[in-house]
């Protein structure tokens, strides 16, 4: 049975696709990081959980389109826990 192409993506929308994605790879990484020290093991824990939640959520009420306002939101939110994340890392050294 053959199935359907899929559409291809505007630009804006891989755009923010690979945005998400590049963040949930941070986030798995960090989430790596905190295992194998036991530094910030909570909030790396809780921000895979919140990324995937979150991005899953967005994009079922954006009915899949990775260039609706509440996906680029979630995005938006995940760069600034990134940047506190950062932020935080500095101020320690």
């Amino acid at each position: 049975m053959s199935e359907p192409d899929l559409p291809t993506l505007a630009p804006a929308q891989k755009l923010w696709a690979g945005l998400a994605a590049l963040l949930f790879l941070i986030a798995i990484g960090f989430l790596g990081f905190a295992l194998n020290t036991g530094v910030l093991r909570p909030f790396a824990i809780g921000w895979v959980a919140l990324q995937i939640f979150g991005f899953v959520g967005a994009l079922k009420f954006a009915n899949g389109d990775f260039a609706h306002p509440i996906f680029k939101a979630q995005v938006m939110i995940h760069i600034i826990g990134l940047a506190l994340l950062v932020l935080s890392f500095s101020r320690a050294l």
